[in-house]
């Protein structure tokens, strides 16, 4: 197993701030990635990744915490000592996370994102597959740019990931059609749409770090029990989530009728609680507030809200068994603790 070395970074920096400190190394080359784009392109990529608004005026909106390629530095780091040569796996992760966001938001028709209209609804359905596509082929670039020897194996695990996000992606649309989705299932759609892309995130790192495939490995299930707990915690945020903080209207998963991991369990082992549930998804009518409101009520009766906090510190406890696979330096150690436990906390 590749020996894996201390950080240079100071253990007690928050995770904001390791985040914060990885977007200013990859952003530079994201923009550059951006700027190859035909100039129609060029702008809808910008202003989804909140660089400028819908004109092309620059503005200082949020592009998101970055928690991707944040994780990608961080276990370059843990394993070669700096976070430079996992930069372009950074890029390229994140140009894959929203080719992914921009066709979500069409996929399930939200016309909010962090609190600005979403691509589709501003420019219509075909530019955003269009611009998505564009993103996911430029990082597919990036990385086949990129002269480190074990570029070739980062770029068959993104591809991988990419290919596993989409079968998720897949799974997640067909059960809006189906009544009979069990717990099971769901948790392999969740890995598939969310927990693939950051073990990838985790794996490129450590890969381009230069770590063997048995480290890098446990790497990637780190970053897969992280995923996770993320969609755990975010299906939570999709039915109680403060609209200030989440961007999107609340119980947004709830309108849509999505079968979101708590929603799953509670039709599952929520007993007449879980059938009464079941009933209100079963009703075809458009729901009023007051019926979400209902419904969430029912979820949270039913145990699916307090499963869900549960398994989200469940999936943290297993990506931490990952990393003592990986034999991850104390000060290193440090930091991807406190980035999972970011993660299953983010709803507070």
């Amino acid at each position: 197993m590749t020996a894996v070395q201390p950080s240079t970074m100071p253990a007690e920096s928050n995770v904001l701030e390791l985040l914060a400190r990885s977007r200013d190394l990859v952003e530079p080359q994201l923009r550059e990635a951006v700027a190859r784009l035909d100039d129609h392109t060029r702008l809808v990529a910008s202003y989804h990744l909140g660089w400028c608004d819908e004109e092309g005026r620059p503005t200082s909106g949020s592009s998101g915490k970055a928690i991707r390629p944040g994780l990608v530095l961080l276990v370059a780091e843990a394993v070669c000592g700096s976070p430079g040569p996992g930069v372009p796996g950074g890029v390229a992760v994140e140009l894959v996370h929203n080719f992914s966001l921009i066709h979500d938001d069409l996929m399930d028709r939200d016309t909010q994102r962090r609190h600005r209209r979403t691509v589709w609804a501003i420019w219509g359905d075909a530019t955003a597959v269009l611009v998505g596509d564009a993103l996911a082929c430029l990082a597919d670039e990036v990385l086949a740019e990129c002269d480190a020897p074990p570029a070739r194996r980062a770029g068959r695990a993104l591809a991988v990931a990419t290919r596993e996000l989409i079968r998720g992606q897949v799974l997640d649309v067909a059960f809006e059609r189906r009544d009979d989705v069990g717990l099971a299932e769901c948790l392999d759609m969740a890995g598939g749409k969310t927990g693939a892309l950051l073990g990838a995130s985790a794996q490129l790192g450590a890969i381009l770090g230069g770590a063997d495939e048995t480290t890098s490995d446990a790497f990637q299930t780190y970053g897969w029990e992280l995923g996770l707990a993320f969609q755990l915690v975010d299906d939570l945020l999709g039915v109680w989530g403060a609209p200030e903080r989440t961007g999107k209207p609340v119980f947004s998963d709830l309108r849509a009728h999505k079968k979101t991991l708590p929603v799953v369990w509670s039709l599952e082992y929520g007993g007449a609680v879980g059938r009464e549930l079941a009933d209100w998804f079963a009703d075809p009518a458009t729901p009023t507030e007051d019926s979400l409101r209902q419904a969430a009520v029912l979820i949270e009766r039913a145990g699916g809200r307090e499963w869900a906090l549960a398994e989200a510190d469940e999936r943290v406890r297993k990506a931490g068994k990952a990393l003592d696979a990986a034999g991850v330096a104390p000060a290193n150690r440090d930091q991807l603790d406190q980035l999972a436990q970011f993660v299953a906390e983010r709803q507070l």
